[in-house]
């Protein structure tokens, strides 16, 4: 079986990105072959500024090696390196329902807002079907909020099969970890857009400040409080242990406690998490080669199979003789 799942580098990864997504990725690899991308393709929509983006990619391939994504068990590279997933995306394109791409939720929600939503936006279910059948892939990781694109890359496969043939293999989603709550500094869903995010690799000194402005609510030491309804203590079990995750349980219906004390130990274990990865990402970076090696051997492999896919569909359409 393939997984397959793509990351946008629109910005650093934080709390949210990691116990969402990367966290299962990771666990992934060593039970199936695993491809992982970069979706700069996709950034496009959003960042306009070169510099920006290539930094920004790069970090985030730093930050997956050093979270421990491993280039021997996954296949690591970036979506522009692979020209056969542009020229698969255009082909697919001639054959999609324009009414299906204008009931997505991205273009749907930006229409209702009054925001302007480029060709982009618009196409981009049709690049990530691409990205997905390119690949033969079977597993797609993805949370709740992208089902309706894997349903997208499914009806089109679909479609193209039935007019073409047997050349795509029928992806099914496979939801992402729901349970894991990541709430943000203010207690809303963590999230860039509503800048409430807590970064993987903040240094010591700044994650011990962002956590101390967690907002919390006013009541008084003494009283009981209900752990399961606290953005503070979902924080913390994101990190401690189920023994750790008692014990702060019942300290909260307990009460006589303060929310200081709560951040202390959120802290401390949030840096015992993230602090061997922050080592490791100080050291690729000294690397300048290493994570460039990466990218363009995950890129040769996913070429391979991309081209394989491709070439069927171009002798299925008549492409090539």
């Amino acid at each position: 079986m393939r997984v397959l799942s793509g990351i946008q580098p629109t910005g650093r990864f934080h709390w949210g990105n990691y116990f969402g997504a990367i966290r299962q990725y990771i666990q992934l690899q060593h039970e199936d072959e695993a491809f992982y991308f970069i979706a700069n393709l996709h950034a496009l929509t959003t960042i306009r500024d070169a510099q920006q983006l290539n930094q920004l990619t790069l970090d985030a391939a730093l930050d997956l090696l050093a979270l421990g994504l491993d280039p021997d068990a996954a296949t690591l590279f970036l979506q522009s390196d692979i020209p056969e997933i542009s020229e698969l995306t255009w082909i697919l394109m001639t054959g999609t329902p324009m009414g299906l791409l204008e009931r997505c939720h991205a273009f749907k929600e930006k229409k209702a807002r009054g925001v302007s939503a480029d060709a982009g936006l618009f196409t981009y279910p049709v690049l990530m079907a691409a990205d997905i059948l390119g690949y033969d892939s079977n597993c797609v990781p993805v949370g709740q909020d992208q089902v309706q694109h894997i349903e997208v890359a499914r009806d089109i496969a679909r479609s193209f099969n039935h007019h073409y043939g047997d050349c795509f293999v029928q992806p099914e989603a496979s939801l992402l970890d729901s349970s894991a709550k990541v709430p943000g500094t203010d207690g809303e869903k963590m999230s860039k857009s509503y800048d409430n995010i807590i970064p993987v690799f903040a240094e010591e000194q700044a994650l011990n400040k962002q956590i101390m402005r967690i907002s919390t609510d006013s009541r008084a030491m003494e009283d009981a409080k209900e752990p399961e309804t606290d953005h503070l203590y979902q924080l913390f079990c994101l990190f401690g242990k189920a023994e750790q995750q008692q014990e702060m349980a019942a300290m909260y219906r307990q009460g006589g406690f303060g929310y200081g004390d709560i951040k202390k130990q959120l802290a401390a274990a949030a840096e015992a998490y993230f602090g061997p990865a922050r080592e490791r990402r100080k050291k690729l970076t000294q690397d300048s080669s290493y994570v460039q090696d990466v990218l363009t051997a995950g890129a040769t492999k996913a070429r391979l199979k991309a081209a394989e896919v491709l070439d069927r569909v171009q002798h299925a359409t008549g492409l090539v003789r």
